[in-house]
């Protein structure tokens, strides 16, 4: 019998299985800068402030001058935002900012409410300013729902790859976001992380293959997990089935995955993990288990702006300068490749 379960399309979001609540593929082709960190563009025709028909590439989202995410609010669950090309810029209701990209990973607890913006600044005035990120929601256990909101930065340089290459030359690479692969561990996952327990059994994996290259996934440790591979560039052969671009693919959780890639190569997602099994209320951008809950968050959020917001702007951007950086609401300063403890104090990009 196949190992393939289930095959469903992709949208423009993605289905997920509990605890992932959302998951959706940024692919944009911004033009260069305008020196403002928009686009080097006519705004004319699109729906600004909610653009998310791609015209000539790319897309605004909710941004008006920058592309991106001005500030809104989240409760009750997790943001992990895994930054491919291009550069975030994060600002929150703690005070805190980051700007990350080119392999980076943002994981964000939200816990009992955050205010957060994240933009796609233009930094190039000369070419092209492609973003590419994955945006994923995963859910938090009743019991962890107002904890306080928290956000790690796992660098690209610090998130372990695995390179296999078959008996025909072919190679494939795994980068391990989440869950153990074959001995490598990626950085910690926010502390009330349902991915932080063991007994999660939590996995996201990003998979590139080359054309006609096989590999085999190693199987999840429980046979209560749910695993979906999303094909979201060329094909693949699962365990003998075709899957194209734009296919999630439900395997059994515990047996080994046999992919063989298509004549174009092959990209996807892996999303693995034990499911919470709670109830789920959500409305907009809040998550919690029971509609009273849902109407509790709005009232908090209307009483207290869950802190309010401490930027001059909805959509802050943190400069020009390209040198990736995290400043934690403590006002501990991280920088790729430094020890945390040896960056305190130094000075964080600007907000302009």
């Amino acid at each position: 019998m196949s190992i393939v379960l289930q095959t469903v399309p992709l949208g423009f979001q993605w289905a997920t299985a509990d605890p992932f609540l959302f998951c959706v593929h940024h692919l944009d082709f911004y033009p260069a800068g305008d020196g403002n960190f928009g686009p080097q563009a006519s705004l004319a025709g699109r729906n600004i402030g909610n653009d998310f028909e791609p015209k000539d590439g790319w897309r605004m989202y909710h941004g008006s001058t920058v592309p991106g995410f001005p500030e809104h609010p989240h409760r009750g669950f997790e943001t992990i935002t895994f930054a491919r090309r291009g550069y975030i810029d994060h600002s929150d209701s703690m005070g805190a900012a980051a700007r990350f990209g080119r392999g980076d990973v943002q994981w964000m607890t939200a816990g009992s409410g955050v205010v957060h913006s994240e933009m796609f600044p233009l930094l190039s005035a000369e070419g092209e300013n492609t973003v590419e990120l994955f945006q994923i929601w995963m859910n938090l256990p009743a019991a962890d729902k107002m904890v306080e909101p928290h956000f790690t930065m796992l660098w690209d340089e610090h998130i372990p790859r695995r390179v296999h290459t078959d008996a025909a030359g072919a190679a494939s690479t795994v980068t391990v976001i989440a869950g153990r692969y074959e001995g490598l561990t990626p950085p910690t996952p926010p502390p009330a992380s349902w991915a932080s327990r063991t007994e999660a059994d939590a996995a996201i994996w990003h998979v590139v293959m080359a054309p006609g290259a096989t590999l085999e996934l190693p199987g999840a440790a429980g046979n209560d997990t749910t695993r979906v591979l999303y094909v979201f560039e060329g094909s693949v052969a699962v365990d003998g089935e075709s899957a194209a671009k734009d296919t999630g693919v439900v395997v059994e959780p515990t047996a080994k995955v046999p992919l063989v890639a298509g004549a174009q190569g092959a990209e996807m997602l892996l999303l693995q993990s034990r499911p919470i099994g709670e109830p789920v209320a959500r409305y907009g951008p809040f998550v919690m288990n029971t509609e009273a809950e849902i109407e509790q968050a709005f009232n908090d959020y209307r009483a207290t702006q869950f802190g309010g917001w401490p930027w001059d702007r909805s959509d802050p951007v943190h400069g020009s300068d390209a040198a990736r950086f995290a400043r934690h609401a403590t006002g501990r300063i991280e920088r790729p490749g430094i020890d945390p403890a040896q960056a305190d104090g130094a000075p964080a990009a600007k907000s302009s």
